[in-house]
C-alpha cells in the first residue's frame, strides 16, 4: 500500500473514535491483522470515511503512533514537573519502560513496524522523522527546564540526551519483547546507572 497524498483533517470525533479502534485492533490482533473492515466496524463508522479521513491503512497507523507518543510525551512532562530529584525522573522512566511493555506490547511492535514501513516509503518516511523530531524537541525542552531549576545536571546537551533517552528504552524494550520469559532486571538496572550519569553529576 502507497501512503496518502491527500488527506482530511483528522481532529473531529469521528476521525478520533477511528484512530482509537485502531489502536484497539492493533492491541487485540497485531498490526496484520488490523484491517480497515475491523476498525470500521469498531468504530461503527463506513470503510470509505477511513479513507476519506486517512486515505490508507499506513497512514492510519501514523497517527496511532503520533496519538501514542502524545498521551506518553504528557504523562512525562507531569511526572518531571513534580520531581524534585533525578532520582525521581530516573524512577518514573524505570517504571513507564517497564509498565509499557507490560501492557501494550503490540503497539511497541507497531512503532518498530511504522520505523520499517518507512525504509521504503517516502511518505511514511516524513510521518516517522516528524514523529521523533517531535518527541526528542519536546523532551529536550522538558530537560532543559529541569536543569534551569536545579533538577537535573545534563552530562551533555539536551537534545543529545533526549535522543539518548529514547534509543536505549527502545532498544532494551525491543529485547524484551524478543525474549519475554528472560528476567530482565539487571539489564534495566544497568539502564539506570547509564541514564543517571546522563541527568546527574554521579556515575
Amino acid at each position: 500500500m502507497e501512503a496518502a497524498t491527500h488527506t482530511r483533517p483528522i481532529d473531529g470525533e469521528k476521525a478520533q473514535r477511528i484512530v482509537e479502534a485502531m489502536r484497539l485492533s492493533v492491541a487485540r490482533r497485531g498490526v496484520s491483522g488490523a484491517t480497515f473492515d475491523h476498525v470500521a466496524r469498531e468504530a461503527g463508522v463506513s470503510r470509505g470515511l477511513l479513507h476519506y479521513y486517512f486515505g490508507t491503512k499506513e497512514r492510519l497507523l501514523a497517527e496511532v503512533v503520533r496519538r501514542d507518543s502524545d498521551v506518553r510525551m504528557a504523562a512525562l512532562e507531569a511526572q518531571l514537573a513534580r520531581a524534585s530529584s533525578a532520582e525521581d525522573f530516573i524512577g518514573f522512566l524505570r517504571e513507564s519502560l517497564e509498565r509499557w511493555v507490560r501492557e501494550d506490547p503490540e503497539l511497541i511492535a507497531l512503532s518498530f513496524e511504522l520505523f520499517t514501513l518507512s525504509r521504503r516509503n517516502a511518505d511514511i518516511a516524513a510521518e516517522w522523522a516528524e514523529l521523533v523530531s517531535r518527541a526528542r524537541d519536546h523532551v529536550a525542552g522538558l530537560l532543559a527546564a529541569k536543569q534551569a531549576e536545579g533538577v537535573l545536571r545534563l552530562r551533555a546537551e539536551p537534545a543529545a540526551v533526549a535522543e539518548i533517552l529514547f534509543g536505549l528504552g527502545d532498544g532494551i524494550a525491543l529485547r524484551m519483547l524478543g525474549d519475554p520469559d528472560r528476567d530482565w532486571r539487571s539489564t534495566i538496572e544497568a539502564g539506570v546507572v547509564a541514564v543517571r550519569a546522563l541527568l546527574t553529576d554521579r556515575g
